[in-house]
């Protein structure tokens, strides 16, 4: 993001209002479960429920997916008045490194992969938050953007790296984003700003 920094002045005003988007996101949240304050370090750990697949769900994942309920919509405001090109969000791709594929996933294929069971069908898939992308090219990204909202907020934002049984293993996040789109890959924090992979 910092290459296009230098060349267009809107896009810094761009980051400056995206990060304002997960600050806002970060607040909301906080204040509703919290009142004036972030969450604590055990608050964070704690398990509040299962998923479908019988895993543990901590309050630092559901205070994440509430906050990526919000940080998107108000994303899709700032993005409509500032970014000229086409851009995606929640876009689910299926990516095939090995042969250099990338394919668009449809919301009503990816809804109905998801009622299959626990996501196994999407073994093959991403889905960054943002996508600005290059050229009219809705495959490709000049770049792409995930907000990151850690739990506590005195952790740093960092990419999750994909576990054993992907079809990404042992890589990070960030890395198969580029990878897969092109374009930088780029987290959006409330804490820290825009950081670079």
């Amino acid at each position: 993001m910092r290459v296009l920094l230098k060349q267009d002045n809107a896009v810094g005003e761009l980051e400056e209002q995206l990060v304002e988007c997960a600050i806002q996101a970060e607040r909301q949240i906080n204040a509703h479960f919290f009142g004036d304050r972030p969450p604590t370090r055990n608050e964070c750990l704690e398990a509040v429920d299962v998923d479908t697949c019988g895993k543990p769900v901590t309050r630092a994942m559901r205070l994440g997916q509430q906050k990526h309920a919000l940080a998107p919509e108000c994303a899709r405001e700032v993005l409509a008045s500032l970014w000229p090109e086409p851009f995606s969000i929640e876009q689910r791709y299926r990516y095939y490194p090995h042969a250099l594929l990338l394919e668009t996933v449809g919301r009503e294929e990816e809804a109905r992969l998801l009622a299959q069971g626990c996501g196994h069908e999407l073994w093959r898939t991403i889905k960054p938050d943002i996508v600005l992308h290059a050229n009219r090219d809705l495959l490709r990204s000049a770049v792409t953007l995930d907000f990151k909202f850690p739990c506590p907020d005195t952790n740093l934002p960092q990419w999750t790296r994909y576990g054993a049984n992907s079809a990404y293993a042992g890589k990070g996040q960030g890395e198969v984003y580029e990878a897969a789109l092109g374009g930088e890959a780029v987290i959006v924090s409330p804490r820290v700003g825009v950081v670079l992979r």
